[in-house]
């Protein structure tokens, strides 16, 4: 089930769709050489791990079983989402990102699903799909509004738009310099971009809830410290974790997991979801 965009200028190379190839390499809202990393890690890292198994409890509430979808991920970069959304037989998945190289590694993971390259602020489609995603992508991206009217366009009435942003401005370090972040949101903040795009809140909740004390510490030891005088293998261990560390951290997190999947709105943590619907 291919999607059929409202502009259908565009080359294929090695299978994936360009809608906007000249702007591949002079995207500056992501650094495209981390995608071999990333690619490597996520699955053994707790807080991937963790997310993607959120998500498809979202995913899996406000989808319907009965009836064959689309779904649609804005900066899917490799591929690591959609490979957890895999099992949902009614959804047909379909990845999008600017990044060349990202998508790459994403026909690597999932080489049945169809990938775009496209510009998240000139998205070519109008009411095609049912869901669209976009996880940890809104905060790289300058003009969000832009890219929140895009997606409420692009999607079917009724459908439903996944997100995942990093919370609170006062929790800033350098490591969203170095992740190419413009901001971290406050509720208020992308609730009413939300609603100015037209949008109806339906679900939120805060994620890494209960390791947010550890968190908040890292971040308070973090704060005056600059991008320049941080040692490669410092900026690395953040990611690459002690496996015995990385165990406890996720079993942690299984708190967070398993109240949300009872619907409970976790009132703060490192992260904000939510759920908005297209009425």
């Amino acid at each position: 089930m291919e999607i059929q965009p409202v502009n259908t200028e565009h080359i294929v190379i090695d299978l994936i769709k360009y809608y906007a190839p000249e702007l591949a390499d002079l995207n500056k809202n992501f650094d495209a050489a981390s995608f071999k990393q990333l690619f490597d890690l996520e699955d053994h890292n707790f807080w991937f791990r963790s997310r993607n198994r959120i998500i498809q409890a979202l995913v899996k509430r406000y989808s319907n079983k009965n009836q064959n979808v689309k779904f649609l991920e804005i900066g899917c970069g490799t591929g690591y989402v959609l490979k957890g959304l895999e099992g949902f037989s009614n959804i047909t998945l379909t990845g999008s990102d600017i990044y060349i190289e990202g998508l790459k590694f994403a026909k690597m993971r999932l080489p049945d699903v169809e990938f775009i390259q496209v510009d998240a602020t000139n998205m070519p489609f109008e009411n095609q799909f049912d869901y669209i995603g976009a996880f940890d992508v809104l905060e790289h991206i300058t003009d969000d509004e832009t890219v929140m009217k895009n997606v409420f366009k692009s999607l079917k009435k009724g459908g439903v738009f996944f997100i995942s942003v990093p919370q609170y401005m006062s929790m800033w370090s350098y490591m969203d310099e170095i992740a190419c972040h413009k901001r971290r949101y406050s509720k208020n903040e992308i609730f009413s971009k939300l609603i100015n795009a037209g949008f109806t809140i339906t679900y939120h909740t805060s994620f890494v809830f209960s390791l947010f004390p550890i968190m908040t510490f890292s971040r308070w030891l973090k704060r005056n410290k600059k991008v320049s005088e941080i040692p490669d293998d410092e900026i690395t261990q953040e990611l690459k974790l002690n496996p015995f560390i990385n165990r406890i951290f996720e079993s942690v997190l299984k708190i967070d997991e398993f109240l949300i999947r009872l619907g409970v709105k976790l009132p703060f943590g490192g992260s904000l979801m939510v759920v908005t619907t297209k009425n």
